[in-house]
């Protein structure tokens, strides 16, 4: 299979793809850039995934509609507001799209057009209108950097990743940007993320590729349990890397969802370690498990403890909120068979043996504790089945940026 290389250039790292963002005004902050946009040089095939809040962005719609026939050029969000909860949500998003499509040349169905910030506070287009001009004249290859922190809103860094890969002998690209720290759980997608590709797919099988991604990656990274409104996943291909078009499954299409894995897998970790006060990266990996729904039941139950979160910001080896998290997931386990471990850059310790506590040194497990990055080895020696989930730690830090977001 081929092999992936990891490169730079986030989303426009793939053929025919520019980029900006600006500060428009949509921000009170003067200082923050509000406004991003993407633009494919050719139509493209589209797929996205979407919250599962019953409260939708107005956003959400639009470009639900947009994308109907598979099919979009240009991706437009703004920060500051999520256009969310509005009387108006949706003749401003379709009017956001609109002057999108008139600066570039298209038409406004060619745009995907996503929000976030604050929920319930409409949203003026006019700095939008204003912006336009500045942001289209902006558009460059080298603008994946602006664009990525235009779509910030709580996020403390710039979050893209690309990668380099062969299709039937052609070099193809994909690479993605992401915004999310809070407001994150399972249950798709938990923030907001756009994957541009040069790889030439069908809007089906980029469908279908998007959907079987999602389970495993978006749908297991947790920081607070609070699933968002303005959740969505959104990939354009444009097919300028020349390889023959993925239209079944297949090896070409196997690659093809390695690559989509590669990226979103190193997403999730960059939206879970960036989790609103985090100071640390929380990645749960469950093995011997019966069954994948097992695995990733359990995965999930652990990663969105808050006990077990606030352990791990105080680098306490407290293994019971472990198992206590296991026991109330709902799957089907022997609590007697499970080991748990914890595991760093500065070593590995098993706390746990088949449900029980062994002997452990306290100052080895508070040094692997203290790193930035940890793993949570849970092993239920009941199968062959694994999974991963990702969060973060719950510091103080978190109630003081959601105490006062609003205001």
């Amino acid at each position: 299979m081929s092999e992936m290389k990891m490169i730079a250039g986030g989303v426009c790292a793939a053929q025919g793809y520019t980029a900006n963002g600006i500060h428009c005004g949509i921000r009170k902050s003067q200082t923050k850039r509000d406004l991003s946009l993407v633009v494919s040089q050719v139509p493209a095939s589209a797929a996205a995934v979407y919250t599962t809040n019953l409260v939708k962005g107005a956003p959400l719609t639009v470009t639900k509609n947009h994308i109907a026939g598979g099919k979009a050029q240009a991706i437009l969000c703004n920060s500051g507001n999520a256009n969310t909860c509005n009387a108006d949500g949706i003749e401003v998003a379709e009017k956001m799209s609109e002057l999108a499509a008139q600066a570039l040349g298209l038409e406004a169905s060619d745009v995907v057009i996503a929000s976030t910030g604050v929920i319930g506070q409409p949203l003026d287009v006019t700095p939008v209108a204003n912006g336009m001009p500045e942001l289209v004249r902006g558009l460059s290859r080298t603008g994946s950097e602006a664009a990525a922190e235009g779509i910030m809103t709580t996020d403390t860094i710039k979050k893209q990743v690309a990668v380099e890969f062969t299709l039937a002998g052609k070099t193809c690209r994909m690479g993605g940007m992401a915004k999310g720290s809070g407001m994150i759980h399972p249950n798709l997608a938990t923030m907001l993320v756009f994957i541009t590709t040069d790889a030439a797919i069908s809007p089906a099988m980029l469908q279908k590729a998007l959907s079987a991604d999602i389970p495993n990656t978006f749908n297991m990274v947790s920081v607070d349990g609070d699933t968002s409104t303005n959740d969505m996943v959104t990939v354009l291909a444009n097919g300028l890397a020349g390889n023959p078009e993925i239209t079944e499954d297949g090896e070409e299409f196997a690659v093809f969802m390695k690559a989509l894995n590669t990226v979103t897998m190193q997403l999730c970790r960059l939206i879970a370690g960036d989790g609103e006060g985090a100071t640390k990266l929380l990645e749960c990996c469950v093995t011997g498990a019966a069954d994948l729904a097992t695995a990733k039941t359990v995965a999930k139950s652990v990663i969105c403890s808050s006990l077990l979160k606030a352990a791990m910001f105080g680098a306490d080896a407290n293994w019971g909120r472990v198992l206590c998290a296991i026991g109330y997931s709902g799957a089907a386990v022997d609590v007697h068979k499970i080991d748990v471990s914890f595991q760093s850059a500065k070593g590995l310790i098993t706390v746990c043996v088949d449900g029980a506590g062994v002997p452990f040194s306290e100052e080895k497990a508070k040094e692997i504790l203290l790193e930035k990055e940890i793993d949570i080895l849970i092993d239920l020696k009941d199968g062959s089945a694994s999974s991963k989930a990702w969060g973060c730690d719950l510091t103080y830090d978190y109630v003081k940026i959601n105490g006062d977001y609003r205001t």
